[in-house]
């Protein structure tokens, strides 16, 4: 049928802000959930676009890879590439905020203090969720401290995603640098599901095939006009 293989574009890793040439904002995102599920889909005979923020992992080899280190790198990239794809994985810590000013010289060390203005950054998800006639099933990805699964749902809703994964990482042995992971799954169709603890690995193969089922869906439904 129609989605044998599709077309898998995800992001991974966090992305780096710069400050002045030697200092940048990042966080502490280490991109194996995203390098997981791109691993899963191409194991399932899927093409996969992996654009990945700086990480400390290689690149599968039959990935499309492209790096990127900014927010707006990321931005740009994501854009310029999301319309061949049927699935658009958002795994990517992005950062909120950058500095509003980049210092082209390094800021030298002083008694006073310093203070830093942050703006906000173009938001990834939002714009990608919000395309207009889009032919791709959007999936975000939310890290969450507290209230998981209602967090969750609201980011679902004013990101307009239609699958939002969001994992706990208040807790040492799952979320960002572990290679396990917990995740609550919740679907635009009201489908609600929790994968415990496990390796992230296994939770990428499951997420690839609950991915693709939902894109034949979405897929099936504009086929048959409605």
């Amino acid at each position: 049928g129609q989605f044998d293989r599709v077309r898998v574009l995800v992001t991974a890793g966090p992305t780096r802000e710069p400050i002045d040439p030697v200092r940048y904002i990042s966080n502490r995102s280490s991109g194996k959930m995203g390098y997981a599920i791109a691993e899963a889909a191409l194991d399932a005979g899927h093409d996969v676009i992996l654009i990945s923020g700086p990480v400390n992992l290689a690149p599968p080899d039959d990935a499309t890879f492209v790096r990127v280190s900014t927010s707006d790198e990321m931005f740009d990239t994501v854009h310029r590439h999301a319309d061949k794809c049927d699935v658009c994985v958002m795994c990517a810590a992005v950062a909120d905020y950058k500095p509003a000013k980049v210092s082209t010289a390094k800021i030298k060390k002083r008694r006073e203090k310093v203070s830093l203005e942050l703006i906000p950054t173009r938001d990834v998800l939002d714009s990608l969720g919000h395309r207009r006639d889009r032919q791709f099933l959007v999936v975000g990805f939310a890290a969450e401290t507290s209230d998981v699964q209602e967090n969750a749902e609201r980011k679902l809703r004013e990101k307009n995603c239609d699958i939002v994964v969001a994992n706990d990482v208040s807790s040492a042995d799952s979320g960002m640098d572990s290679d396990l992971n917990e995740v609550t799954i919740v679907s635009r169709n009201g489908e609600r599901r929790k994968i415990l603890r496990t390796q992230k690995k296994i939770i990428a193969r499951e997420l690839v095939k609950i991915f693709v089922k939902s894109a034949t869906i979405m897929f099936d439904k504009k086929n048959d006009g409605y």
